[in-house]
């Protein structure tokens, strides 16, 4: 466990991060691009597609290209963000895996707010299956709101009747808005990141004000996960959004579902971004990999 590391990276994100402070929209999106700019990107090959009706970015590892393919969601909110500020975490897991990826620029609140985002990428993973990628070799990623799309993407296929994807691994997922967990009041001041006024702002951009009480928009509080794939859920314990993970997990487990609720102590929202910086960034990814690695290869 790297103390200092995290000590340093707490403080930073403490002085330079805005949290999702509640400012003008296209404030907030350059905002974020500053912050992601800031975090390594290992080399990969990456070109301009479409997928279903959304363009996106495909990244290739530099060598040979393994049989396996990731759909990969950013994180953002559900209001900032797009493929370029998760390539950090995209081209890692290429790059560990030999998988090639998939990064969707799906619809941004407020102008698309709830579904949009889970109607774009629930088009994506369809244009896949008509492509005649085998479901099974297909893995579901994403970091915070893209984590959280992750699983209502895949809630989203099996009411539409279509085959479930291989596997899914969410970095600090999103899974509630009705934000009941208990960390949202235990890991207030904890998390260097997000304030609960924040993610009201943004959570209110999401929802349009619609009412949160739904199975796509809390599914760590009101989803069946009957017949799911294989689910790793990775998260810090200096994280508003902890419980949303923990809560999942445990309907997971009731569900009969295979997952693993992977919680390292001591780090922030979507540490795994600390690539060369935080010891156990490097390290979540090898063991996301390893687990994208055992699903899609069987």
């Amino acid at each position: 466990m790297s103390k200092a590391q995290r000590a340093t990276i707490d403080a930073m994100l403490r002085r330079d991060s805005q949290g999702f402070t509640p400012l003008p929209i296209e404030q907030m999106r350059s905002n974020f691009v500053a912050l992601m700019a800031m975090f390594p990107v290992p080399k990969v090959r990456t070109s301009d597609t479409t997928l279903g009706e959304r363009t996106a970015v495909l990244v290739e590892p530099e060598g040979e290209t393994r049989p396996g393919t990731i759909l990969y969601f950013h994180g953002g909110a559900f209001a900032v963000g797009s493929p370029q500020t998760a390539m950090g975490l995209t081209a890692s897991l290429v790059t560990r895996t030999g998988f090639r990826a998939l990064s969707l620029d799906y619809r941004l609140a407020p102008e698309h707010p709830f579904p949009a985002a889970i109607e774009d990428c629930l088009a994506a993973y369809r244009a896949l299956l008509d492509a005649g990628v085998n479901p099974e070799s297909i893995a579901l990623v994403g970091d915070s709101a893209g984590g959280g799309l992750t699983v209502t993407t895949t809630l989203a296929a099996r009411r539409a009747g279509l085959p479930m994807p291989g596997a899914i691994v969410a970095f600090s997922p999103g899974l509630d808005h009705t934000r009941t967990g208990t960390s949202m009041e235990t890991k207030a001041g904890v998390d260097p990141f997000f304030t609960s006024e924040g993610m009201a702002h943004t959570g209110e951009l999401y929802l349009g004000g619609q009412d949160p009480n739904q199975e796509l928009l809390a599914p760590a509080v009101l989803a069946d996960l009957t017949g799911f794939p294989p689910l790793l859920l990775q998260v810090g314990t200096n994280e508003l959004l902890l419980d949303d993970s923990v809560r999942l997990a445990e309907r997971a487990r009731d569900a009969e579902v295979d997952v693993i609720l992977d919680i390292t102590a001591g780090v922030p929202h979507v540490f795994q971004s600390f690539i060369g910086q935080l010891d156990e960034a490097d390290h979540a990814l090898d063991r996301a990999a390893l687990f994208l690695s055992q699903q899609l290869s069987a």
